[in-house]
């Protein structure tokens, strides 16, 4: 018996490539210098991870600004005072808004996905960030001569341009990133905007065939910055029974650091649709403790009670680096809990089998 395990995407970048990306904001390298670094680091981050044994890989987000923001790199009608996340330790991330249409992703992920393809030996994973998320740098009061309907058309198309094209270019899946789901519970305790955002996500999901979506999936968490999270809070009944709403074949749930995640599996067991895959989150990216196999065994195990085996993957909760000046976690410890999450899961099938 085989269970799968998947990364969440990012690892914390080294510090030449911390430094170059600071250097080329302030002038002091060009884009062609800072390329050459990009591409240290993810040579580097390929094979490190490949050596943890992980079956499926990713580059790592070492060429992106953040999970979110990558495909407004370079956009111009963007304002800096946009949507204002909080996380729990009181810092916080500021969206950019939009000031003008039509809008356009400047930079697709597969930008990304094919220079880790030309190294590789392994398949490669492709996160995306979700059409909500993009969403609210739309400003609330509008914007003159382009309305919110068409910014949600424009968006739309985009998003499904940007997982289209990381299919086509060979990767093994996408991954949606859709940690706002559970912050919009914080935001909007009636439900209205979660709807919303499932609502949409399923208007980018609804364009592509079964075949399609069976490599696609959804990844929700209550974030992961600077060892701080921003809706940890928030009861997971209230969104776990929408978040299986989305045609999507795949999901990547966040579970290690969930204070009961026996109620949690419950949940998932209740609501999980026919054809859908949960990767359960069996590694805390947060606590700088690496977690021993047996730990992880166990957690598998406890999912296995609740998930049928042919439908249970595993992954880590989030990404260790989601915002690429987060330095709280190192590049060792990351890819020591990555290679203890892949021995972990072993162990189990090992027993389940």
């Amino acid at each position: 018996m085989i269970i799968p395990t998947e990364p969440i995407g990012s690892i914390p970048r080294p510090a030449f490539l911390l430094e170059a990306m600071a250097d080329f904001a302030a002038g002091k390298i060009d884009s062609t210098q800072l390329a050459v670094l990009e591409g240290k680091a993810l040579a580097d981050t390929v094979s490190r991870f490949e050596q943890t044994g992980s079956p499926v890989i990713t580059d790592g987000e070492q060429g992106k600004p953040s999970f979110a923001t990558y495909p407004l790199a370079g956009l111009v009608s963007l304002a800096p005072d946009g949507v204002v996340i909080p996380f729990a330790d009181g810092h916080t991330r500021q969206l950019p808004r939009l000031t003008e249409g039509p809008f356009r992703y400047q930079t697709f992920a597969d930008e990304y996905l094919k220079k880790a393809l030309a190294q590789a030996t392994k398949p490669v994973k492709q996160a995306v960030i979700a059409a909500s998320a993009v969403s609210l740098i739309y400003p609330g009061d509008g914007l003159p001569g382009y309305s919110r309907e068409e910014f949600l058309a424009d968006l739309a198309d985009e998003a499904e341009a940007d997982i289209r094209r990381s299919l086509d270019a060979g990767a093994d899946s996408v991954q949606i990133d859709f940690t706002e789901a559970r912050l919009s519970l914080k935001l909007d305790p009636s439900g209205g905007l979660l709807r919303s955002f499932v609502e949409l996500n399923n208007v980018v999901l609804s364009r592509f065939s079964e075949e399609y979506r069976r490599n696609i999936g959804v990844h929700t968490c209550p974030g992961g910055d600077q060892d701080s999270v921003h809706s940890l809070d928030i009861d997971y009944a209230g969104l776990l029974p929408t978040l299986f709403e989305l045609d999507a074949g795949n999901f990547y749930v966040q579970l290690a650091s969930e204070a009961e995640p026996r109620k949690a599996l419950e949940t998932i067991k209740n609501h999980l649709r026919p054809g859908q895959r949960v990767f359960v989150g069996v590694i805390d990216p947060i606590n700088p403790e690496v977690e021993t196999v047996e730990l992880v065994r166990d957690r598998v195990l406890q999912a296995a009670e609740f998930i049928p085996v042919d439908r249970l993957g595993t992954c880590d909760d989030c990404g260790f680096s989601p915002f690429a000046d987060d330095t709280s976690t190192s590049r060792d410890i990351a890819f020591a809990k990555i290679a203890a999450r892949v021995e972990g899961t072993r162990l189990a099938a090992e027993a389940l089998g």
